[in-house]
């Protein structure tokens, strides 16, 4: 039984590694370079004129946001981009209090450098921050 939990443990390991390394820039390419300038956000007009449409993809990300989260809590005691995959998991979630999380995290220099490094690879401008403009 032991034996079945390590395979496993190894197969999740190697899955969430390979999706990370496939999804994390193309997600991060896709944050706006001034997202984390303002004190807050305004909502998207279509969340209000299609509520259905809302919260099957609202249910979508933030499974997807547990699953990085998840993923990426792995990938601090295995090789992986532990730091960034928790970071792009906790944007994808929705709780109270996100934004206001999200700009701190951010503002960490390890976190800020490889979220840049990303955009950079994929040719996007880097992200500003009030410490980063």
């Amino acid at each position: 039984m032991p034996d079945q939990w390590i395979l496993w443990l190894t197969v999740l390991s190697i899955a969430t590694f390979v999706i990370s390394l496939a999804v994390l820039p193309w997600l991060v390419a896709h944050i706006p370079e001034d997202y984390f300038l303002y004190e807050s956000r305004t909502a998207a007009p279509w969340k209000e004129a299609k509520p259905l449409l809302r919260y099957c993809f609202m249910g979508l990300k933030n499974l997807f946001g547990l699953m990085l989260l998840a993923g990426g809590f792995l990938m601090i005691f295995i090789p992986g981009q532990g730091l960034l995959t928790m970071a792009m998991g906790l944007l994808l979630l929705d709780y109270p209090g996100k934004f206001r999380l999200e700009r701190r995290i951010v503002t960490i220099p390890a976190v800020y450098k490889g979220l840049n490094w990303l955009r950079n690879k994929q040719g996007v401008a880097p992200l500003r921050t009030d410490r980063h403009s």
